[in-house]
């Protein structure tokens, strides 16, 4: 029984495992080794330099894509008063106070991002539980808590990013849709790395940005050179 499927074993021809690409010419190869029926989604995964189980060497923020994600963002805003009419017209799609938090203690959970006024973290913080595991937890460090909600609803829609390097030091993000071509997902790559750029921490030695490897939804990864990626950003 083999591991991977005929399709997938197709599109691993065109790429050489042992070789780490050049970023344009890997974002490329990742695109064209798509094989499913609908648009997948392009991932990119970092290995950073850091030691995550070091509070001062988490490396965790968002950022703003140029061309978007290419996919609806259905977002529930914590907030009460005037600022449920401002998070309902930059488009939230479920807005409330203690009626919204009693329905996800209820079990209800269909949203893909959560936002918050401060004023709202603490009784938010009683479903921190069955959010924080699912990653829909409002935090500051990603601009989720705020009392300019109807900013932090906008841009979510808009397609803003939100990352976090794991235990193990490695950060994995969607850049596009594989529709976007690989021009538009490079745009969306660099503003990316550039962000993850700014939030190094101060107390990593060595090479930050170890490794990088794109990869479609379903598609086999592929890896980068990370001496391009320099190359790339000034370019």
């Amino acid at each position: 029984m083999p591991k991977h499927g005929k399709k997938f074993r197709n599109a691993t021809k065109a790429i050489d495992a042992a070789v780490k690409y050049e970023l344009p010419d890997g974002m490329k190869l990742a695109v064209e080794s798509s094989f499913a029926k609908f648009d997948e989604t392009v991932d990119v995964a970092i290995n950073l330099g850091v030691d995550p189980k070091y509070s001062d060497q988490m490396v965790r923020g968002a950022v703003s894509l140029p061309h978007g994600l290419g996919k609806t963002v259905r977002i529930a805003a914590f907030c009460q008063g005037d600022k449920e009419a401002e998070a309902r017209e930059a488009g939230a799609d479920f807005v409330g106070g203690d009626e919204l938090i009693d329905k996800v203690k209820g079990g209800w959970l269909d949203f893909d991002k959560a936002v918050a006024t401060p004023d709202m973290m603490g009784k938010v913080g009683q479903i921190g539980r069955v959010l924080g595991p699912r990653g829909l937890m409002p935090n500051a460090k990603t601009g989720t808590v705020t009392f300019e909600i109807g900013k932090a609803v906008s841009e979510l829609k808009a397609g803003k990013v939100e990352f976090k390097v794991d235990k193990a030091g490695v950060l994995h993000a969607p850049v596009g849709k594989v529709s976007f071509g690989p021009a538009k997902l490079l745009d969306n790559l660099k503003a990316l790395i550039e962000q993850v750029n700014r939030l190094k921490p101060a107390s990593a030695k060595g090479t930050y940005m170890k490794t990088l490897t794109v990869a479609t939804t379903m598609g086999p990864g592929v890896k980068v050179d990370p001496l391009s990626i320099r190359k790339f950003l000034e370019g």
